[in-house]
């Protein structure tokens, strides 16, 4: 699992780069969390999900609680380039009803104007 973070205009920029899956979610969190770490003052999430082409039950619940502890924070979390395979989980759960979900990078980061 690789993560890359970046931030632009103070958002930050979550590149998740495979599945998330049982498999992969503990390095998923753990890569976040010391980014967010290592940046405090961050408080607003893009999760570009381009490169995730699959996404279990474990996977959103990781997502979810990942928002929760951003809002808990302040702040907000989008998600960007969800695929037809992961997108099918977001509709059968209706987690697209917890989630602002964008096409792209840049539609999500101008969601926080």
């Amino acid at each position: 699992m690789v993560v890359t973070c970046s931030k632009e205009n103070g958002i930050a920029v979550v590149k998740v780069g495979s599945a998330l899956t049982a498999a992969s979610v503990d390095a998923f969190r753990e890569q976040l969390s010391s980014w967010q770490s290592a940046e405090p003052e961050v408080k607003n999430y893009v999760i570009d999900l381009e490169r995730v082409d699959f996404m279990d039950s474990a996977g959103l619940g990781t997502l979810i609680a990942v928002l929760k502890r951003i809002t808990e924070r302040g702040g907000d979390m989008k998600i960007a380039h969800l695929q037809k395979k992961p997108r099918m989980v977001f509709e059968i759960t209706r987690a697209y009803k917890v989630f602002e979900i964008y096409d792209t990078v840049e539609e999500a980061l101008k969601g926080f104007e």
